[in-house]
């Protein structure tokens, strides 16, 4: 006896851990904010550039966190010459080999940006994805903080194109020198103890998420996260986590960072020598070289009009990746918001970046000095949103040409109408369905949310006429008719013109189906 055939299963449409699937309005929304950001940009006289999502692994460097094989946070595959390749994780390693390849053709110094998607191989979580947008720019070859000092004016500027008040964004300034030179003071300079110095700086870079509790843990033994799993710390010892936690402790909300900004403290606690728990005074030329790197930033903004309510030198910006080699700088939002478990936080950072000057030279052997920064755009979509300040330019649904006749003759009509409400600049569609249900036609408008429908059968065909429907009255009105006699007889919201005035008509139609959105508010 024969085997019964196994039906075979369905597949199951499912989106990997860590993807999202884009709807029309966040397009929309993303290309409106993307389009403001590129004409600031513009403005500096930045050019764009573009690089593919996938690098040889080795481009993309060290700098990842690849500690035993090619596809440990980022995405890997073997070519087909078995070299290792890999999605793209950030925008600035694509860069500096670009630049690296191409650096007898370019121009210094190279002023660009780009836009373009990154991917992470670590575990997502509530709003944390594999995959996600950065908007970045960069100048390439300029080795003054004239550069850096540049970058933070744009990002500022940026923020305040994008409808961010002054006031409720700052751009906050550091130097990678000073971290380096209090690493350094804690014992953890010299190449052996480079891992270490990564996960400390890592440890410090956590402070808005975990707080300054968090980052002591990371500095230590570690920290278990809510779902149990371990984040193995810096295993620096109680007398050093008590100074490095101390140092780069920061104000908690808005009114303590303005009170802050106003005040010099902060600048003369620059100037302090390593004292208390280190034993006697301590410093080193790297950290008094960053510190008057800071300074000098200082200096180029407030001579540009950019007050410390705008950028603001902060120790406790780090930047966890370790390419960078001097000043490092991120936008922070002071606005509150509410998070996924209903507490009201400060929204945060929504970009950053810094000076990587030995980016290009692991590929050209020469020094190649760099600066630029990354925007965040899904993160600065949601607090723009929060702001109402995007999505809310409103798209109009196409018009509809319904279909009365399916032969040929018929389909070519109702399409020279499409047609000739698109040329004059009107959304059309004619409906693509099963034309003989004409209750499905409306219902489909109204799904839609069409504004118009166009109908015409034969005997408006016969006459040169047709029928214009305004489905937003229509439906404003059904709801105040009581009976199907009371709208056959009204015939709310419809009207029959010639033919040849269907641009005219559905121009004027439109005009005033918007002006009573204007006037609803």
């Amino acid at each position: 006896m024969s085997e019964k055939k196994k039906k075979p299963q369905k597949l199951k449409a499912r989106l990997p851990r860590g993807f999202a699937d884009r709807p029309a309005s966040e397009i929309r929304a993303t290309d409106e904010m993307v389009a403001k950001i590129r004409a600031v940009y513009e403005r500096y006289g930045f050019d764009p550039v573009e690089t593919p999502m996938f690098e040889y692994t080795d481009a993309l460097g060290k700098f990842l966190p690849d500690q035993d094989r090619p596809n440990e946070g980022v995405f890997s595959l073997q070519d087909d010459d078995e070299q290792w390749m890999s999605l793209r994780y950030d925008l600035t390693a694509p860069l500096a080999r670009h630049v690296a390849e191409n650096i007898n053709a370019i121009q210094l110094p190279y002023r660009t940006y780009r836009a373009g998607w990154v991917f992470r191989n670590e575990k997502p979580g509530p709003g944390r994805f594999r995959q996600f947008m950065q908007f970045d720019a960069d100048t390439v070859g300029a080795p003054g903080v004239q550069a850096d000092a540049e970058m933070c004016m744009m990002m500022a500027d940026t923020m305040e194109a994008l409808g961010i008040a002054r006031g409720d964004y700052v751009i906050r300034v550091n130097n990678r020198k000073v971290l380096d030179g209090v690493l350094e003071a804690i014992g953890l300079g010299g190449e052996e103890n480079a891992m270490r110095r990564l996960t400390v700086l890592r440890a410090i870079d956590k402070l808005d998420k975990f707080g300054i509790e968090g980052v002591r843990l990371l500095l230590g033994e570690g920290r278990k996260d809510e779902s149990g799993d371990f984040t193995p710390g810096a295993g620096l010892d109680a007398k050093h986590i008590d100074f490095v936690a101390g140092l780069f402790s920061r104000p908690e909300d808005a009114a303590s960072i303005k009170q802050t900004q106003a005040s010099e403290g902060v600048r003369k606690a620059m100037m302090l020598p390593f004292r208390g728990v280190l034993g006697g005074d301590r410093q080193n030329e790297t950290y008094l070289e960053g510190i008057d790197e800071l300074l000098d930033i200082e200096r180029l903004v407030l001579a540009a009009g950019y007050g410390p309510d705008r950028i603001f030198l902060d120790l406790s910006v780090v930047r966890g990746l370790e390419y960078y080699t001097g000043p490092v700088y991120e936008a922070e939002l002071l606005f509150d918001v509410t998070n996924d478990k209903g507490e009201v936080v400060q929204f945060g950072s929504v970009g950053g970046g810094g000076r990587y000057d030995g980016l290009v030279k692991r590929f050209t052997g020469q020094d190649v000095p760099a600066t630029g920064f990354s925007i965040g755009v899904s993160r600065l979509m949601t607090a723009l949103k929060n702001l109402g300040k995007l999505g809310q330019e409103e798209v109009v649904a196409p018009v509809l040409v319904t279909v009365m006749d399916g032969d040929t003759e018929a389909l070519g009509r109702y399409q020279k109408m499409v047609q000739d409400l698109r040329a004059a600049g009107i959304r059309a569609e004619m409906y693509q369905g099963n034309w003989k249900k004409f209750g499905n036609q409306l219902k489909y408008a109204d799904r839609r949310g069409c504004p118009l429908a166009i109908i015409q059968g034969s005997d408006e065909r016969a006459a040169g006429k047709l029928q214009v429907k305004d489905l937003i009255e229509g439906k404003r009105l059904s709801g105040e008719i009581a009976d199907n006699v009371t709208w056959r007889e009204s015939r709310p919201a419809q009207v029959e013109i010639a033919e040849a005035d269907l641009v005219a008509e559905v121009t004027r139609m439109l005009a005033a189906q918007a002006e009573d959105r204007a006037k609803a508010g």
